[in-house]
Parts: structure tokens; sequence; C-alpha cells
């Protein structure tokens, strides 16, 4: 029977056998259908309080107390909209060995030097091994105190005690309550730590940094109701073999959610790239067959990434098909259309394509440059030196304009590209920079023209067969 009345039992009417949850078939005279609910949860009402602090005209709030202060990195005040909100709670995302860590621990050393209390709470690392990364990357500030503790009591004492201006903890799936059942790390360990951590980061007006752990997927461990408690989340990218990292803002109640951060993670810390383009292109004295320039867009953000391709006779029974940092699917796809709709004999080559400098491109507006690099190698001729190439490829063979085309040539034009090619009717938009001149192109046969023409200017034999 149910105890009083606050939850629910379960009792055979045959037998009087009793069960915490209905079943079809009694477990003790073995009945079907004989099992009734016989108690219920009390219904609840919650009474109206008096407010401690009554609503007020929107006209008379005061905003400055919601203003963002920079967190002294400006690449990271960027993702965030212009800085961290004093009371807002930023989720920050990423696998291991991403650079999250040493990123969180700068900026706490710059805020720290700016005479604000920060208080780093390292449940993964001791206070010592902490120490020993503060001096490697220059992070070491008087006002900032680091705390080895995995205790969720232990860490809100350390708050009433410390006051900070900023909390940093280091990482959230490794704090627990003693009040939660279960391991750190779980559903609800994770819950009730990010709801303590918040509810005390509001109440003081302090702004903190939750660290969290990925799952193998990519997608942040532990309940989604985190994502949602948070103010804002930010999510680490790049290869593991790359120096290049990207933290991008999926979520921001305070700014934009389509800025990028770039830095660059060395051994000396994490530095911010306000000019990261020169990452994603070979320095060289003259074109290189196989190789074509394209502007893609992380956000709001015009990024020039070189693309590289490699065609061979293929020595196999099937042609290979090898990528790095390019979709393999989207490789397929423009090498199918190539053959296809402009006639370059591709069917029985391998063929390989990569991005200069660990950029991951998955946007289709990067088509039309590996369209044109694979051209260029299976031809063995270079395109014209400062060209660059944007658009996406149809499976019918024609060329669609791609947003944000002014932006992309502008970014082209200050590094110093003269020449672009597009899909027809994307100046529609605006002029084009000036000193570049623009080719604008229907379908991807006349684009591949390009360097048909420069072929038969070198003699070669034409790579297009029945264009």
């Amino acid at each position: 029977m149910a105890k009083n009345g606050s939850r629910p039992a379960y009792r055979c009417s045959e037998c009087g056998w009793t069960t915490v949850k209905w079943v079809g078939r009694c477990g003790e005279c073995q009945a079907w259908g004989t099992v009734e609910e016989v108690g219920g949860a009390s219904a609840v009402r919650t009474s109206a309080v008096s407010p401690a602090r009554p609503a007020v005209p929107i006209g008379e709030v005061d905003a400055q107390t919601a203003r963002a202060r920079s967190t002294g990195v400006a690449e990271f005040d960027r993702v965030l909209g212009g800085g961290i909100v004093p009371g807002a709670v930023v989720l920050m995302a990423g696998e291991p060995g991403i650079g999250k860590s040493t990123l969180a621990l700068d900026v706490a050393a710059r805020a720290a030097r700016t005479g604000r209390s920060v208080l780093y709470v390292s449940g993964e690392e001791s206070a010592a091994q902490v120490k020993l990364r503060a001096e490697r990357i220059g992070a070491v500030a008087d006002t900032l105190y680091l705390a080895s503790e995995t205790d969720l009591g232990t860490v809100l004492g350390q708050i009433e005690q410390t006051g900070p201006d900023l909390l940093v903890v280091d990482s959230v799936q490794t704090i627990a309550s003693a009040d939660v059942e279960g391991a750190p790390g779980n559903v609800g360990q994770v819950r009730e730590v990010a709801g303590a951590l918040i509810q005390a980061a509001k109440s003081r007006s302090t702004a903190a940094i939750l660290i969290g752990h990925v799952t193998k997927d990519g997608a942040i461990a532990g309940p989604r109701v985190l994502e949602h408690l948070v103010d804002v989340v930010v999510q680490f990218e790049g290869e593991r073999h790359s120096r290049l990292r990207l933290v991008r803002a999926v979520k921001n109640r305070f700014g934009p959610t389509d800025e990028v951060g770039c830095f660059d993670l060395g051994d000396s810390g994490i530095n911010g790239l306000a000019d990261p383009s020169g990452l994603f292109l070979t320095s060289r004295d003259r074109p290189v067959p196989g190789t074509c320039v394209t502007v893609t867009l992380e956000g709001r953000r015009p990024l020039v990434a070189e693309l590289q391709a490699l065609v061979t006779q293929s020595s196999a029974g099937s042609a290979r098909r090898t990528t790095s940092g390019l979709d393999s699917s989207r490789l397929a796809m423009v090498l199918a259309v190539l053959g296809q709709r402009a006639g370059v004999p591709v069917a029985d080559q391998d063929c390989y394509a990569s991005t200069v400098g660990g950029v991951r491109l998955t946007e289709p507006a990067a088509d039309l440059a590996l369209a044109l690099a694979l051209t260029s190698a299976r031809a063995g001729v270079a395109l014209r030196t400062g060209t660059i190439a944007v658009g996406e490829v149809g499976l019918a063979g024609d060329l669609r304009p791609v947003t944000g085309l002014p932006r992309r040539l502008a970014e082209a034009a200050r590094i110093g590209f003269t020449e672009a090619i597009v899909p027809s009717g994307s100046l529609s938009e605006g002029a084009p920079p000036r000193g570049m001149r623009v080719h604008e192109v229907p379908t991807l046969a006349d684009a591949v023209l390009v360097v048909v023409q420069a072929t038969e200017a070198r003699g070669a034999a034409p790579v297009v067969t029945n264009a």
C-alpha cells in the first residue's frame, strides 16, 4: 500500500499482492488484468509569497550591471559578443588536449591583472600542476587564487571565502556533491553541481567559466539541461596535429552566435590570431599545378584557404579517393560532375585532396575551388597567380551563388588576389573590390576553360575530352 498517500501503489484484487509499479500479471497468483492502483500522490499547490524585490518599470532598470567586460583576450571577446557579463555563466567544451584549460587560465590571469579577484578551481590537477602551466604560459597574477577541489560543498565554501569577480571551474564533470548518489560526471551529479555553481554565480554577480568534457561524438557530456542552464556555450574545434584552434559560440544570450575566434596553440600557450588567413596559404615563388584558393566563411568571418589536389593513374582495380580537411562525399560528387558534365576524365584516376594549415572546409562554397584544383592537377598546369574561386557545384554542372560574396571578395583583395571566378549573377549584391577582376561563369564546364586555355597556351594536350 502507498505510505501516507505520497506515492502510488498497485494491488491484486484477487490475492492482495502489492507492487510499486503496474504489471499486467500478478506476481503471486499469476492472474492477468487484476492489478489496480490503490494509492496516489496527494496534490500540492504552491501558495503565493511576497516578493523580496518587486517588479519595476523597464525604463528604471539599471542596464550597466549587464555590460560586458573584456576578458583581455580579443579573440575570446569576439566570440562572447564583446566580453563577459558579470553574473554570466559560460560553458566551454571541447575534446581533451585541445586547449580549454590553457585558454581559461590565460583569461583568468589577464582578468586578475586588471585588479579583479579570480578563483580557479581545478578538479583534474593539483594546484602545483596548474602553477607550472601558468608559469609556462605567463599566466601568474597576484589576485589569481588556485584551489584543487572535487567536493561541491568545499568549492562553494571557497567561493564564499574568496568572493571572486571571476570563477573558473575545470571541469564541471569532476566535481561531485555528497548529497547526490553516483560517481562524479553522471547525469545527476552534473545537474546538481551545475545548478549550485550557477546559483552561486548569479547571486554574487560573479562571472563564471565552466569547462566541460565532450563525448566521442563531439556532444557535451552530461544532461542536455546543462546547456539550457548556462548563458553562453562555446565549442573548441581543431585537429589534434594542427596548431590552429577555432572557438565557436553555439549559444549566446548576450551576443551573436555566428562569430568565430581563431587561436594558435603552441608551447608558450594559446594566442589569438587577428588575421589567420595567412595560415591557410602556402608561400611559393611560382604557381604549382593542383592548387586553388577559395574564401570560406566561419560565422561572419571570411578566411582565405588553399586547396591542394593530386591526380595520378590508378594502379589498383578501383580508383582511390582520399581527403584531408574536406568531406569525402563532397569530393566524390565533384569528381562525378567533373567527369559527366565538364568532360574531365578522372574516373580511372587516384584523387587526393587536402587543405593547407589544418583548416576544415565543409561549406559548398569550396566546391568550385576543389573542382579547379582537380582539373589543374589532371592537366598538370597551374592556375594563374592571384586567382580565387568561390561557388557551389550542382549535379547538373551548374554553378550556384553563395552567401556573403562581397565579404569574401573584399578579404581576398585585401590579401592581394586580383582575379576571381564566381557563378553568374553573384555580383548583383554589389560591385567587386577595386583592383579585382571577376569572371562570372554559369557552369562548371565554363570554369574549367580557365585551365583548358592555360593548357593549350603551353602546348599541352587538352584535358577536356567532350566539353
